[in-house]
């Protein structure tokens, strides 16, 4: 019985994610740079733990509540590596690498959680950006970089820090990432 209900709450998870990535633009046949469709996002997702799938339920959202929230949700994700990205919707270099984060995410999404952070940004530029360009993660709103401010992310845009899984903020890579690859072996050297 118990195992039914898991069932059909990933079944529900995958079908949601995949309406809300289609419905962000990220539908059929894959985003411009070569972004997994929101059906192949959905599939490699399903049946990720609770704390990751419920990242993945708020796909491409822009949440509220400050530095709070963002560390409860550190909190809450223990047990598993975070990567998070600041970025902004006017950031040249941001739009650059985001195109990896949206792969990387729905490659390693099941086992390293994944969050942003929206800094220095107007509410309407960001979500016109995050419709653009769906990620399976949600974004913290951050106008005035307090959230950036909790991982020491405040001096360039864009940053990504590495916390591993016990919650320790291992690294901060202040700037562009210039490949996928060098993201990912990031991800493998400081939140894996």
């Amino acid at each position: 019985m118990r195992r039914a209900a898991w069932i059909v709450a990933g079944l529900a998870l995958v079908a949601a994610l995949a309406v809300g990535l289609s419905q962000a633009g990220g539908g059929g046949g894959g985003s411009a740079g070569g972004a997994p469709s929101s059906r192949a996002a959905a599939a490699a997702l399903a049946g990720s733990p609770g704390p990751l799938r419920s990242l993945h339920g708020q796909a491409g959202a822009l949440l509220s509540g400050g530095p709070g929230a963002f560390k409860s949700r550190l909190a809450a994700l223990r047990g598993y590596p975070i990567v998070v990205n600041k970025w902004a919707s006017w950031c040249g270099p941001c739009r650059v690498e985001f195109a990896y984060f949206e792969r990387v995410s729905v490659a390693l999404g099941r086992r390293v959680a994944f969050l942003g952070v929206d800094s220095s940004d107007n509410a309407k530029s960001a979500a016109a950006f995050l419709r653009q360009h769906p990620v399976t993660y949600p974004s913290y709103s951050d106008p005035d970089l307090r959230v950036a401010s909790v991982f020491s992310g405040i001096e360039a845009f864009p940053t990504t820090a590495f916390y591993d899984a016990q919650g320790r903020l291992q690294y901060i890579h202040q700037g562009e990432y210039l490949s996928e690859t060098k993201l990912r072996t990031d991800i493998a050297r400081y939140a894996g």
